[in-house]
């Protein structure tokens, strides 16, 4: 083999996919077949705002799985042939995140996995292999509702239909919250998230607070009823949706601030600290990859219905299009063999 496809971003809006030499393996190294690798809209971002590494050509792709095709001497934990997911973030690789790979090839070297088992985690015989690149967006999704500790009890708003908040929707489902409503401007998505089971509201419907208001109940703040809505996501990362967030919050409410944003935002602290809102970010993952696989082995949930378009690597420019399209779009996988 003489050179492989790499997907990487040269500049703002400029994504090749490459010729790169195929990856040598080191002792410590496993090297992945990358069967599939889903588009994150942090990909798309990372388009917007050009290489995070310079004037080097940064490689990107986070969301995979496949099988391993080669094991350094050193590497105990799997061998040639297993199926395995990438911890992009274990080991400090950062793949797909600025490091020096990318899951968007058909060959994916994993640097470090004798040291680092979460680096490559074995998919056991009970999760299917089309679970296999959801597992990283439904970690973040997890480590969110774990940062809140939601629980059955609560009364959840899921602000965003996207990947993540859709996420987000499954696994609380799995905790048993019954009480869901998710909030965005795109019908499509809206329609997946009450075939998940959500209640699903338009974010430009007016009178939205009288609405959860109707369905999660009032909580009294200076004589006001506000919501008794008890965990707000947002999984937007648009500035003005969190401040309005903040601003709906009922008293003892907690706001977990999933989406990444890219401006400063205003917060009115006097109201904050009067209604005693917990304002709680959450940032990927840490060791949400195991309790993920533990729910897909256990057939809680099914990730797929997440999945609405599916292209070969050779049409990766397409595929990004069509990710780009939030109106048909929700999570777009790439076959990395084809």
């Amino acid at each position: 083999m003489t050179d492989i496809p790499q997907l990487r971003i040269h500049g703002v809006d400029d994504l090749r996919l490459d010729r790169v030499p195929p990856p040598a393996c080191g002792v410590d190294d496993v090297v992945v077949k990358v069967r599939e690798c889903g588009i994150c809209g942090t990909d798309l971002g990372f388009l917007k705002m050009g290489s995070l590494r310079g004037e080097q050509p940064m490689p990107i792709g986070h969301e995979l799985w496949g099988e391993v095709y080669e094991a350094g001497s050193n590497v105990a934990h799997v061998q040639v042939g297993d199926r395995v997911v990438v911890h992009p973030m274990a080991n400090g690789n950062n793949i797909g995140n600025g490091g020096g790979e990318g899951g968007f090839t058909p060959l994916l070297l994993v640097r470090g996995a004798a040291g680092d088992p979460r680096c490559v985690i074995p998919l056991t015989a009970g999760v299917p292999q089309e679970y296999g690149a959801l597992v990283e967006p439904l970690a973040v999704a997890q480590h969110a509702a774990n940062r809140v500790a939601a629980n059955a009890a609560d009364k959840v708003v899921i602000y965003g239909a996207g990947p993540i908040g859709l996420s987000l929707l499954a696994v609380l489902a799995c905790r048993g919250v019954q009480d869901i409503v998710v909030v965005d401007l795109s019908d499509n998505r809206l329609e997946q998230a009450r075939r998940m089971g959500a209640v699903a509201l338009r974010a430009d419907e007016p009178g939205l607070s009288e609405r959860l208001v109707e369905l999660h109940g009032s909580e009294p703040f200076f004589g006001m009823p506000m919501p008794a809505s008890t965990i707000y996501f947002e999984a937007t990362g648009v500035r003005a949706v969190f401040e309005g967030i903040v601003g709906l919050a009922g008293p003892r409410s907690r706001v977990c601030l999933v989406g990444v944003h890219k401006e400063p935002a205003s917060v009115d602290l006097v109201m904050l600290l009067a209604k005693e809102v917990a304002l709680v970010p959450a940032m990927g993952y840490e060791h949400e990859f195991d309790e993920v696989l533990a729910m897909l082995e256990s057939g809680a949930l099914d990730p797929t219905v997440l999945v609405t378009h599916r292209f070969p690597l050779s049409s990766i420019e397409e595929a990004f299009a069509t990710a780009k399209d939030t109106s048909r779009a929700i999570k777009v996988m790439v076959d990395c063999q084809a």
